[in-house]
């Protein structure tokens, strides 16, 4: 059905908004932008589509189509071409700018409180019972993706072994799993091609790239895994926290793991995307300058992307090969979701952290409860447990 943003469009009018309608509106979701990326794209939606008639249903289905077939933050991503597209290519380093800061700036406030030398035992009982819960909110996490990733998949049986490599990718080989998600994308290519009687070797780069990288260390480190998180991570928010949580905790020892958790939780309950959460690994690593030049390399790819290629989106939705690789890699990703709730269960430290990581379950599973709400909620039992002389992690 055509709405009246169709018509607008027929009538020979481009819909244009100037740089402070832009700062003001992005602004106001990325201050209000609870619950992820399905609360992102809904107030994406209501705001450029239902109140402004900035872009038609249609336009705005197929942007978000587009973004969910690149490598980063989807909403992120999104939330950068809605500004293209109304404002040009200003207007898309501004907007998006105005969505990621407002989170940026208040986990950047929050890892100073919760990574502290000595934060008060409440404060270390709230992270500790919201990082208690984070194992089941990536469960949640990365069934929720399952039904439209089985439904699109052209062989199911591939798509339960692309699932099972990524989950057990992110349950024991944590730094690796770059190179998983790519060869399950890169055989699916090869599969496909195959079954068109196309050639492969031309589409292997990114496993060759993938292979070639390395890290010295130091800066040139957090920069690697702050690029691995923005430009290498497909899924969905929580593939990332796989990526990083061996980097961080393991291979460069910038935190703990109950430190981590606590990166995740605040990811979580802070507005904005979940890839934030790269900013308290950089800020546990070198402080606030190390948060922000994380968050930098994190989101400069997702502005690449869209200031780059948004006028090819359409093309690249129809690119037969594209559409293979996230064939591939998108059950790995889910997989991978799923799996790194075992490492972070393993993270836990304390006998209480498993009740409430039990209760969290049962919240998001059976009760339906939304993250944000259960987090808070895991937060305000640890803040109990410590007051009543709990142990802490």
């Amino acid at each position: 059905m055509r709405g009246d943003g169709d018509a607008m469009r027929d009538g020979g009018t481009t819909p244009s908004a100037g740089l402070g309608a832009v700062v003001l509106q992005w602004g106001r979701i990325g201050c209000t932008g609870f619950g992820g990326p399905p609360a992102h794209i809904a107030l994406l939606r209501e705001l450029c589509v239902d109140r402004k008639r900035w872009l038609t249903a249609t336009e705005f289905e197929d942007a978000v189509a587009a973004c969910n077939l690149l490598p980063g933050p989807a909403s992120t991503q999104l939330a950068i071409f809605c500004a293209w597209r109304v404002a040009g290519p200003i207007g898309a380093v501004v907007g998006g700018a105005a969505f990621i800061l407002p989170g940026l700036a208040m986990i950047l406030v929050l890892a100073a409180v919760f990574l502290a030398g000595s934060p008060p035992d409440w404060v270390r009982g709230a992270g500790a019972g919201a990082g208690a819960a984070v194992a089941a909110v990536a469960v949640r996490a990365g069934f929720g993706l399952v039904p439209e990733s089985w439904r699109r998949s052209s062989a199911h049986w591939r798509w339960v072994v692309y699932a099972a490599l990524g989950g057990t990718a992110a349950a024991t080989v944590g730094p690796w799993l770059v190179l998983v998600l790519l060869g399950c994308g890169a055989v699916e290519v090869a599969c496909q091609l195959v079954g068109r009687g196309g050639r492969i070797g031309a589409h292997v780069w990114l496993l060759v790239a993938a292979a070639a990288a390395t890290t010295t260390g130091g800066v040139v480190a957090l920069m690697w895994v702050a690029f691995k998180v923005g430009a290498l991570a497909y899924g969905g928010g929580f593939v990332i926290i796989p990526l990083m949580q061996a980097d961080a905790v393991d291979a460069y020892h910038w935190m703990t793991n109950t430190e981590f958790l606590n990166a995740v939780a605040l990811g979580q309950v802070t507005p904005g995307p979940v890839t934030q959460t790269v900013a308290v690994v950089g800020y546990a690593a070198y402080g606030v300058g190390g948060g922000l030049l994380a968050a930098l390399v994190a989101f400069a790819p997702s502005f690449s992307f869209v200031l780059l290629g948004a006028k090819r989106f359409d093309a690249l939705r129809r690119n037969p090969t594209i559409r293979a690789f996230l064939s591939g890699a998108g059950p790995a990703a889910i997989g991978a979701i799923i799996g790194v709730a075992i490492p972070l269960a393993l993270a836990l430290d304390e006998w209480w952290q498993f009740g409430v990581l039990a209760g969290a379950a049962v919240a998001l599973f059976l009760l339906r409860r939304g993250v944000v709400t259960t987090l808070l909620a895991a937060g305000a039992v640890g803040i109990v447990a410590a007051l009543f002389g709990a142990s802490l992690p």
